[in-house]
């Protein structure tokens, strides 16, 4: 049976007129859904029980919870989504002080390759749809206390984009949780299209996955920069304002002696001259899973000194930069480590079939 969750309030008002039903009814079936969460069609106790034995014959809420989570020394938790037959999703939980960081996944896998990011070894098995993508939101147990989404999990957001959008639509809308985009960050290795419209449609924060400013070596790390190069992505920005209220952010994993010194400080200058935004340096999480890829194999991370001079070189230069501190790491739930390996054996919950969509 088809799920309500994920439904736009249009979608639910559709389905309400199917059953004859007055069109706020609509909006009330929406509140129980997204802003009192209700798991059950019993609980929505001012729809007619003509309507709720209706709905409960044709619909499902859509709602599950996750299989199993795992737990860090520094707190971080790990969640496990089974979202289809073999096919599986994880979520990070973040708690810091009064912030409450959850980072969502918007694939099965991942299509775009990028050899230093353990996902891309999963291969693609599809798009999550809406009510997927919400359902990590809505499901984990600290899901009241979240204050901040970064749809930074697995998958490439931008290439599943009619999903992302509708899903962010329902967060911010006021017959949900009403969130302000101010609080939500996606990011994008790049891709274009779904970008465009992510810029055009949504006041949400925007991270750019960069790791290296020189076209021909980002392209063999990211092959995402054959088709549409970073020089094109950051033209595409600059249409755009990020001065004010809405943040741009450029994510940059140090790989020591291949994109940290300053041939590539200076190329990061040229490359953002002018443009409102913050480069995030991070540590990258070499592991069993990723060594093994020829590329990934020669790369190793910055050590902290190296990122601590980067860091100071391109703040004095006029770029805001930053060190973002690894979480997760031990329960691999750090920035490019999510492989649904919860236990520890990176080939639990994933599907091996091969995959034959990945951006060349």
């Amino acid at each position: 049976m088809q799920s309500l969750f994920g439904k736009t309030l249009e979608e639910l008002e559709q389905i309400i007129s199917d059953l004859k039903q007055p069109r706020f009814v609509a909006k009330q079936l929406a509140q129980w859904l997204y802003e009192k969460r209700a798991t059950e069609f019993a609980e929505m106790t001012n729809l007619s029980l003509k309507l709720r034995t209706s709905l409960q014959d044709n619909y499902t809420i859509g709602r599950y919870a996750p299989i199993k989570y795992a737990q860090s020394t520094d707190g971080t938790k790990k969640y496990l989504f089974k979202v289809a037959e073999n096919q599986f999703v994880e979520t990070v939980y973040l708690p810091e002080n009064d912030r409450h960081t959850l980072c969502i996944s918007t694939q099965a896998g991942c299509k775009m390759g990028c050899a230093f990011c353990m996902t891309g070894t999963l291969g693609f098995h599809g798009n999550l749809s809406a009510g997927e993508i919400l359902n990590q939101i809505y499901s984990i147990p600290e899901s009241k206390l979240i204050t901040n989404i970064v749809v930074m999990g697995e998958g490439e957001p931008c290439d599943n984009i009619d999903n992302v959008l509708t899903a962010l639509k329902i967060l911010t809308s006021g017959y949900a949780l009403a969130w302000s985009p101010k609080r939500i960050t996606v990011s994008s290795v790049g891709y274009v299209p779904g970008l465009r419209r992510l810029l055009e449609e949504t006041d949400c924060h925007i991270a750019i996955s960069l790791h290296n400013p020189i076209a021909r070596e980002r392209a063999e790390i990211m092959p995402i920069e054959k088709r549409y190069p970073i020089e094109q992505v950051v033209q595409l920005l600059r249409q755009y304002d990020f001065a004010h209220q809405r943040r741009l952010s450029f994510e940059y994993i140090c790989f020591h002696g291949q994109n940290d010194t300053i041939r590539y400080a200076n190329a990061l200058r040229k490359l953002l001259n002018g443009l409102p935004s913050r480069v995030n340096l991070i540590k990258f999480h070499q592991t069993e899973s990723n060594i093994h890829t020829t590329t990934a194999s020669e790369l190793c991370s910055s050590d902290e000194q190296q990122m601590l001079w980067l860091r100071d070189y391109l703040s004095d230069s006029g770029i805001t930069c930053t060190i973002r501190r690894s979480r997760g790491e031990d329960i691999l739930a750090a920035c490019g480590m999510l492989v649904n390996a919860l236990t520890g054996h990176p080939n639990e919950g994933k599907n091996l079939k091969n995959d034959n969509n990945k951006i060349k």
